[in-house]
């Protein structure tokens, strides 16, 4: 399922919280980091909030920079971002700043609260789109994505929008600005809620930055654990670009595919990487990977391998294709780029081997190019 990149931005205290409860907007950051928010809106392409954060903060959601303005239309782009809400029963006030500032606006909401929310905002020129009985999350970024050609979707909360994000493994980043303030009100909004979150409490993501932004700290975070249930994550595709980066590492040949594949444990810890002909001039991907593990490994079960192309059903060179040896290994999720072509081996069908087997395969062929690139020399391009 395409969708946009997904960045969750907040501002919290320094004992967790989005707020306090005073009648009152707590104001976190300063000029300084409001100015950096302004820049990351400003690149995006759209930004989505919460209905509970419009009636709790009536914010306007704007670029604020005239020059920031001047420089999305010079690049062809809206003067603003789309600006977006969610709203489960469609309970939305025509009053706030949301819908009479800025450019385009939409409304995701149910089946059930689409009536609502449209005879609300009658007039407003907002698109209203309901995507089923209940929220459902994968449909609105797959919306965004697909008919509004979203591709950098900001969201600014609130706390709830932001937790289920993270709990559906569909947040890519999250940038969290630290403020030295300390709130101590137990009623007061947290970021996060309490729940299942991918990997568990084992789960740690990953820091990719972290730098002063006036006087409040700035950390960027990737999520590493991978995704469930046939649903590609933020870390899927993380690992998936990883394994596409080690089929380039592979020495060429005109007799084989070049291949990376990584095994990932359900916490998002790397346990192994590979890629094709690595130990020997016959090795695969994905059997290079798993000869660096213990067969006997406990994380074997609930790990994922990513390869950059379906592991193998036949092969000539070994009698144990990769499929087997994931199956031998009792893996049981996969996740891949770029189904086989038949050059070397007819009607190859790694990934039905392996969904016949109970394997839960997931193909994001968006990552079908990338995976092919290190072998236009064997498809004639």
């Amino acid at each position: 399922m395409p969708h946009p990149y997904v960045l969750l931005s907040a501002a919290v205290s320094l004992d967790g919280y989005l707020d306090d409860t005073g009648p009152e907007r707590l104001r976190l950051s300063g000029p300084a980091d409001f100015d950096r928010v302004d820049e990351v809106r400003a690149q995006s392409d759209a930004i989505l909030v919460g209905a509970g954060t419009l009636r709790a903060d009536n914010p306007r959601l704007l670029v604020n920079s005239a020059e920031r303005r001047a420089a999305r239309l010079a690049e062809g782009r809206p003067e603003y971002p789309l600006k977006v809400t969610v709203s489960g029963g469609g309970d939305l006030d025509p009053a706030l700043n949301f819908w009479s500032t800025g450019g385009e606006k939409v409304v995701y909401t149910t089946d059930k609260g689409a009536p609502k929310a449209t005879a609300a905002l009658r007039g407003l020129g907002v698109d209203v789109v309901p995507v089923g009985p209940e929220l459902d999350w994968p449909a609105v970024l797959e919306h965004l994505h697909d008919v509004r050609g979203i591709r950098r979707l900001m969201v600014e909360g609130g706390g709830r929008v932001h937790t289920q994000l993270l709990q559906e493994g569909l947040a890519d980043e999250l940038q969290l600005a630290l403020t030295p303030l300390l709130v101590g009100q137990p009623d007061a909004p947290r970021l996060f809620g309490p729940g299942g979150y991918p990997g568990g409490v084992r789960n740690r993501m990953r820091l990719v930055e972290t730098r002063p932004v006036g006087d409040v700290v700035l950390m960027r975070y990737v999520p590493t654990a991978p995704g469930a249930g046939g649903l590609a994550s933020a870390a899927d595709r993380h690992w998936l670009e990883l394994a596409c980066e080690l089929a380039a590492q592979c020495p060429p040949s005109r007799t084989a595919f070049s291949v990376g594949a990584v095994v990932v444990a359900s916490d998002g810890t790397e346990l192994a990487r590979g890629y094709s002909r690595e130990s020997d001039p016959v090795s695969h991907a994905e059997e290079a990977a798993l000869a660096k593990l213990d067969p006997a490994d406990p994380r074997l079960p609930t790990a994922t391998v990513y390869s950059s192309l379906e592991p193998c059903a036949r092969r000539a060179s070994r009698p144990a294709p990769c499929a087997r040896l994931i199956l031998e290994a009792g893996v049981r999720r996969v996740v891949t780029a770029w189904c086989e072509p038949d050059t070397f081996v007819p009607s190859a069908d790694g990934s039905g081997l392996l969904s016949a087997r109970g394997v839960d395969v997931v193909v994001l062929p968006e990552y079908g190019e990338r995976a092919a690139e290190p072998n236009r020399h064997l498809l004639g391009g």
